[in-house]
């Protein structure tokens, strides 16, 4: 019976709302500019991505780590170990991910396609070492996606004292059995943590002028940690971009399209008049 109702809340979490009918990114640009050890961040549309966005306050809810091809791996041991994962050509552009209901898998780069996408690239890190992140993800193919860590970190942004004690993260707490579950963006801390690198480390000033960085708990790291570190290099190609027109004004914000009545509050045309402010005695 709880085996019955986990799946059902898995299946309700992974219902996906329709793909918008332009995609916000220009995926071509985006497949051959990628590099193996890149971060690509996801806005996802399914029910679980809006929990982790509104937990996050950002628009990124999914991270998957590109490992390139199976030829790009230098380690046959690793080539090997991927094959056990991995049915397809070895041409296909892989990822490296954990997904609600699959756990950690590998999937070619193209299941999102149409997806709103972002590279985060780790600056200035060197061959071997992007080889060993790689690698350490790679061993983590077939863990399972721990749901219960999402609401974890929902309930660690509250105050300690406001939540009932049974209510209280479990965040910190070991729990046996648990070691092998994983989410996305826990996973791919880990990857880089297990090289030292650095996503948003604690920086502590010591006497005089040295310094102490602290690695933070992965199972703390978000998708949007990724954006904002200061140790990635964010690479966006939207699909409309402004590099193919000499002024952003030369955009094509005219046009016959017309907007659906759930977009018509989000946007609007360009010189047609801002919805009217509602009266004092109306809001």
């Amino acid at each position: 019976m709880i085996s019955w109702m986990r799946k059902a809340v898995i299946r309700w979490l992974q219902h996906k709302r329709p793909l918008p009918s332009t995609p916000l990114s220009d995926f071509e640009r985006i497949r051959h500019e990628v590099k193996p050890c890149d971060v690509i961040l996801v806005e996802g549309r399914s029910r679980v991505s809006e929990v982790i966005k509104l937990i996050t306050q950002s628009s990124w809810s999914h991270a998957a780590l590109y490992i390139g091809r199976l030829h790009d791996l230098e380690n046959p041991l690793l080539r090997d170990l991927l094959r056990q994962h991995y049915i397809g050509t070895a041409d296909k552009q892989l990822i490296i991910e954990s997904e609600l209901g699959m756990g950690t898998i590998v999937r070619p780069l193209t299941v999102y396609e149409e997806e709103h996408l972002r590279i985060c690239r780790p600056r200035n890190l060197g061959y071997h070492d992007s080889q060993q992140v790689i690698a350490y993800a790679i061993g983590r193919l077939g863990t399972a996606y721990d749901v219960r860590q999402i609401f974890d970190l929902a309930r660690f942004l509250f105050p300690w004292w406001v939540l009932p004690r049974r209510w209280r993260s479990s965040l910190f707490k070991t729990n046996p059995g648990k070691t092998t579950h994983t989410v996305c963006s826990t996973m791919i801390a880990e990857a880089f943590g297990s090289i030292q690198f650095p996503i948003l480390p604690l920086v502590k000033r010591l006497e005089g002028e040295r310094y102490k960085l602290y690695m933070r708990n992965p199972k703390l790291c978000t998708p949007s940690d990724f954006d904002y570190s200061p140790y990635f290099d964010i690479i966006k190609y939207p699909f409309l971009d402004f590099h193919a027109y000499s002024d952003q004004r030369l955009l094509p914000w005219s046009g016959t399209g017309e907007l659906n009545e759930d977009e018509r509050g989000l946007y609007v045309s360009v010189g047609e008049d801002l919805p009217a402010e509602p009266a004092a005695d109306e809001a």
